[in-house]
C-alpha cells in the first residue's frame, strides 16, 4: 500500500515537471531569407531535420489544382547529386526515416536520423531545395502515383469524398474550395514548364523554415547550415491569396451519393475564423465538450443514452485563412438524418444558453495541457511544432505559450463563441448517402 502511494506521488511529480518543461530554441535568418530554428536536446542520439514551405493547395489556380500535393511526391524523385530512385535508399541505409505531407497552407518534409547523420539530413534537404531534377519521366511517374493514391484514399474509400463535398459547398471564392489532392485532369493537362515554374516560385529559401531538433552540437551545425543552405539563391517574394468570403446567412442543404458506403452520414459544417484567432482555440475546446471521449455531451446523449447514433464527432478544422467546424454523425437503426441533425442542434443550443460547470472547464484545461505536452514529447514533434508555429502563426514561441491561451478561456467565452458561429442559418448540412445501383 505504501509502495503504491509512493509511486502515485512520484508519477504526479513527474507529470507536473513535464507540464513545466520549456522548449528552448534559437532562431535566425540566413542572407537568402531562409529562417532557421534550432532546438538542442542531447538526451537521446537522434536528430530531426525538417523544412516547411509556405505553399499549399490554396496557392493553386483554377484549372491547375493539386500542384502542391504533387510536389510533395515529385521532390523525392532525385536531385543533381541524388540519383533518381535513391532518396529513400540513402535514408534507410543510414538508419533514418523520412516523410512529407501537404495541407491547404503548407508542405512539410522531414528526416529522422541517428545524430551522427545530421550532416546527411541537412545536405539532402539542401539538395531538394537547390538542385531538384524536374523532368518528364519524374512527372509521369508521380502522376501515376498520385492517381493511385486518389483511387485508394478517395474514389474507392468509404466516406472518402466527404472533404471535397464539404469544402466545395462551404467556400465559393477561396481556394479552400478544392482539396489538396486536386483534380487529375488538371495534372494531366499541365506542362513540364508549368511544374518547373511552380517549383521556382514556391520552393525557395525565403518561403521556408528549416528546423533542426535533437542531439547536435550548436556551432558545427550552424556552420553546416551556412555551408549547405546559404548558397541557394532567394526567389521573388511570395504573396498568398487574400480572398474574403461572404458570410453564410442561410442554411446550405446538399446531398452526395457515395457508392462505397452502406450507412449514411450527416455533416453539419460552419465556417469559422483563422487558426491564429482566439476564437479558433475556443472552438477547439467546444469540440472536446461535444465529442471528446465517451463522457462528452454528444456521445453520451446520442450514442450511449438514446442509441440514435452509431458514431459521432465534432472538430474544428483550422486553417490559415478560415476554418470549418464539422459535426458528423452516422445514424443507428431507423434514426433519420434530420432527427440526428435536430438532436445535435439541441446540444449546441445548450452550450449557447448555459455556462458549462467549473468542473467541466477544469477537466478541459487538464486535457488540453496533457495533449500540449504530448505533442512536444519527441524531437520529431517539436520540430513540426516549431516550423508550424513560425510559418503559419508568425511566432515560434507559441510552442511554450499557446497553452496559456487555452488555460485563459472562460466559461462565458465558450458560450459566446458557440453563439457566434454555431447557428443553423450559418451552416452547411450535407446528407452523405449510399449510392443505390440502378434497377
Amino acid at each position: 500500500m505504501r509502495k503504491t502511494f509512493f509511486l502515485s506521488i512520484l508519477s504526479l511529480l513527474l507529470s507536473l515537471s513535464a507540464f513545466a518543461q520549456k522548449v528552448d530554441f534559437e532562431e535566425y535568418n540566413l542572407s537568402n531569407g531562409l529562417h532557421v530554428i534550432l532546438h538542442q536536446d542531447n538526451t537521446a542520439p537522434v536528430v530531426t531535420t525538417s523544412v516547411m514551405y509556405h505553399v499549399g493547395s490554396k496557392d493553386e489556380v483554377v484549372g491547375r489544382t493539386g500542384f502542391a500535393h504533387f510536389f510533395e511526391h515529385l521532390l523525392f524523385e532525385g536531385t543533381k547529386n541524388i540519383k533518381r530512385g535513391d532518396w529513400f535508399k540513402i535514408v534507410s541505409a543510414n538508419g533514418g526515416t523520412n516523410n512529407a505531407n501537404t495541407t491547404q497552407d503548407r508542405t512539410y518534409y522531414y528526416e529522422v536520423f541517428p545524430s551522427n547523420n545530421l550532416k546527411l539530413g541537412l545536405w539532402m534537404e539542401s539538395e531538394r531545395m537547390m538542385h531538384p531534377i524536374i523532368n518528364q519521366i519524374g512527372v509521369d511517374t508521380q502522376n501515376e502515383v498520385v492517381k493511385e493514391e486518389k483511387r485508394l484514399r478517395v474514389d474507392n474509400s468509404p466516406y472518402g469524398q466527404w472533404t471535397s463535398q464539404v469544402f466545395k459547398n462551404l467556400f465559393k471564392k477561396h481556394p479552400y474550395r478544392w482539396t489538396t489532392i486536386g483534380a487529375m485532369a488538371d495534372l494531366d493537362a499541365a506542362t513540364l514548364e508549368e511544374f518547373r515554374a511552380f517549383n521556382k516560385k514556391y520552393y525557395i529559401p525565403n518561403n521556408a523554415v528549416l528546423v533542426v531538433s535533437g542531439d547536435f552540437e550548436l556551432a558545427s551545425t550552424k556552420k553546416l547550415i551556412k555551408e549547405y543552405f546559404e548558397p541557394i539563391p532567394s526567389g521573388k517574394k511570395v504573396t498568398h491569396p487574400s480572398i474574403k468570403e461572404e458570410p453564410i446567412t442561410k442554411e446550405i442543404k446538399t446531398t452526395f451519393y457515395d457508392p462505397n458506403i452502406q450507412i449514411p452520414a450527416v455533416f453539419t459544417v460552419y465556417r469559422t475564423p483563422a487558426m491564429t484567432t482566439r476564437d479558433a482555440r475556443v472552438l477547439d475546446m467546444i469540440s472536446d465538450i461535444l465529442s471528446g471521449g465517451k463522457s462528452s455531451r454528444l456521445y453520451k446523449k446520442l450514442v450511449n443514452d438514446d442509441k440514435k447514433a452509431l458514431q459521432i464527432a465534432a472538430f474544428n478544422y483550422s486553417l490559415e485563412d478560415y476554418g470549418a467546424y464539422i459535426v458528423l454523425a452516422l445514424p443507428l437503426g431507423k434514426t433519420s438524418l434530420d432527427e440526428l441533425t435536430n438532436d445535435i442542434n439541441k446540444e449546441i443550443v445548450k452550450l449557447q444558453t448555459n455556462l458549462i460547470s467549473e468542473k467541466e472547464l477544469q477537466k478541459l484545461r487538464n486535457k488540453f495541457e496533457n495533449n500540449f505536452v504530448n505533442s512536444n514529447a519527441s524531437v520529431e514533434g517539436i520540430a513540426n511544432s516549431l516550423a508550424r508555429y513560425y510559418l503559419l502563426y508568425g511566432d515560434a514561441n507559441l510552442i511554450n505559450t499557446e497553452i496559456n491561451i487555452y488555460n485563459s478561456v472562460t466559461r462565458e467565452e465558450i458560450r459566446e463563441v458557440a453563439k457566434k458561429y454555431l447557428n443553423p442559418n450559418q451552416r452547411l448540412v450535407l446528407d452523405y448517402l449510399p449510392k443505390k445501383d440502378k434497377e
